[in-house]
């Protein structure tokens, strides 16, 4: 027989586990039960939407074809060869094209998207023509290899529109680098960060809590092993509840010059609220006045779900290195897409310039193959050296099919100037979050700040309001957090992970409102308020003689 002391040192010795490994076993725990009983298996463990934005993937296939038509007007042999794209007059053709098939799917989009990148952007039309041709048919290297030109100007702006809430100039303001993903961009900036001797092992930096679980484990990893700081998320209003913002003194810490580096996800995740004005002011005067060279990574993958948002790009510039990805917004996680996003006049290179001797030399040694002058390289320049081990710098960059699909969503927000899509999103994933709240019997306050890609639940917050103090101190001394999550896999086929592994509250759960049905999220909502009132019930019968829960 299974004892609960058992049961218990298992659940303690999974959580040492990432919640995104944890999940495998509770998908095997969820079917396994859906199997056996009539409940459904949900699994709200991870964000991968259940929505494709069609628009520009219609513009991308109908371009494709086009491009295609251009390589065989070069030449065309059996068995089904063709020559490269050329650029004379490449932008009447398609324009000609677009003519012809003005009622097939995506290209209106194309029409309006070449008139904005002509007319606004000021881009040379037959110049675009070509990178889109030859971009689309892959038929060349990336070149540049950080990103294609009109790529990254068409980004550029959009970053400005969805980041900076349509900030003025998008020009040549910011460096981008395109890159496999989110992930792939985390990746690239640690590592290059540490070879460039910015940040050292040991050296302190902060995490802003909780958090995407990779900005958790790898500054522990072997090679990093940084000195974290947290930087907790733990306000709450009068009544008791979370309102997932950084008190001041929490904040505070980062007046420490010897914290070198700050890591965020804003909005965050999982609590999935965006950084307050107040705590953005706070960061700014903190880093102005207190803390100068403070280098900040930015990841707002989830920025495009909330209202008139403003990154940390563009509030500290020269400060901020930012992470974007096309991923969520746009259903396109297999598309594996994204930018890094640097001001040209920035402090990582001020920083560079000021380095010991010592570093200098051996940083000229690492970049000597590329440049007669390798001191002069920018760091967003060395993160894409580094990202092909520098010897393969020349071959390095963001598959150029990938960058024309990236440029086509990036137009069709920039071309929604009613914000259509972006209600859109936004009215889907809050019916879901209400939904979801609602069937679980909790209340969900009013808050700007709130924008519900996913939520995080604490258990102890809601354990209290419903059945008070006694219960919530018996639920801690007899159970161990993982178990409500294990629990609601066993009992009731749904998957969601727990908060802790994000550095959230040790008896928070969280949901991804992003991929099943609203009346998903009813059944999920009723399968936690179960769940809850079984825990109830154990209090109950371990306290016969009546002790009150509240």
């Amino acid at each position: 027989m299974t004892t609960n002391t058992n049961i218990r040192k298992k659940e303690r010795e999974l959580s040492k586990m990432s919640p995104f490994e944890i999940k495998n076993e509770l998908i095997k725990l969820a079917k396994k039960d859906a199997r056996s009983a009539t409940d459904q298996f949900l699994n709200a463990g991870r964000g991968n939407p259940d929505w494709v934005a069609t628009a520009p993937r219609e513009a991308f296939f109908l371009l494709g074809q086009w491009a295609l038509s251009e390589c065989k007007r070069t030449y065309k042999t059996d068995p089904g060869i063709a020559g490269m794209p050329q650029s004379d007059g490449s932008m009447d053709r398609l324009k000609h094209f677009l003519m012809v098939n003005s009622t097939l799917p995506g290209a209106m989009l194309l029409h309006d998207a070449i008139k904005y990148c002509t007319e606004t952007l000021g881009i040379d039309a037959d110049s675009l023509a070509q990178e889109w041709a030859e971009g689309i048919i892959g038929d060349e290297y990336p070149t540049p290899v950080r990103m294609l030109r009109h790529s990254e100007e068409i980004v550029c702006a959009y970053l400005a529109q969805e980041m900076g809430n349509r900030a003025p100039g998008f020009g040549r303001e910011y460096d981008l680098f395109a890159t496999e993903g989110g992930t792939a961009a985390m990746c690239y900036i640690f590592d290059s960060l540490q070879v460039n001797h910015l940040v050292n092992a040991h050296d302190r930096i902060a995490i802003m809590t909780p958090i995407f679980t990779p900005y958790l484990e790898i500054p522990g990893l072997d090679r990093y092993e940084f000195d974290v700081v947290n930087i907790r998320a733990d306000k709450m209003d009068k009544k008791g509840l979370h309102v997932w913002q950084y008190p001041d003194e929490e904040l505070d810490k980062l007046r420490d010059p010897s914290i070198k580096l700050l890591c965020l996800v804003n909005p965050s995740n999982p609590p999935s609220y965006r950084m307050s004005e107040h705590c953005m002011k706070r960061i700014v005067e903190i880093v102005k006045k207190d803390n100068p060279d403070l280098m900040i990574v930015t990841d707002d993958v989830y920025g495009t779900f909330a209202s008139d948002f403003r990154s940390l790009m563009y509030e500290l510039p020269q400060n901020t290195l930012c992470v974007y990805s096309f991923s969520k917004y746009f259903g396109a996680t297999g598309w594996r897409l994204a930018v890094i996003a640097l001001a040209e006049d920035n402090i990582y290179d001020h920083i560079l310039g000021n380095l010991p001797e010592i570093q200098h030399k051996d940083l000229h040694h690492r970049y000597r193959s590329l440049t007669p002058n390798p001191d002069a390289i920018p760091f967003i320049d060395r993160i894409v050296a580094d990202s092909r081990s520098v010897a393969l710098n020349h071959t390095a960059g963001l598959s150029t099919p990938q960058q024309i699909q990236m440029t086509l969503f990036a137009l069709m927000c920039l071309l929604d100037t009613e914000d259509v899509y972006k209600k859109t999103m936004q009215e889907m994933i809050h019916r879901r979050l209400n939904a979801l709240w609602d069937s679980a019997g909790f209340k969900l306050e009013t808050d700007k700040d709130r924008v519900g890609y996913y939520s995080e639940i604490d258990i102890m917050v809601w354990g209290k309001r419903f059945y008070g103090d006694e219960f919530c101190k018996w639920l801690r001394e007899n159970h161990e957090p993982l178990d409500i999550v294990l629990r609601l896999a066993k009992e009731t086929a749904v998957v969601l992970l727990n908060g802790s592994g994000f550095a959230g509250p040790d008896w928070s759960v969280r949901a991804s409102l992003a991929n099943l049905t609203t009346d998903d999220y009813i059944q999920i909502g009723k399968a936690l308020h179960k769940i809850l009132e079984a825990y109830h019930q154990e209090f109950l019968s371990a306290h016969p003689d009546g002790t009150s829960s509240k």
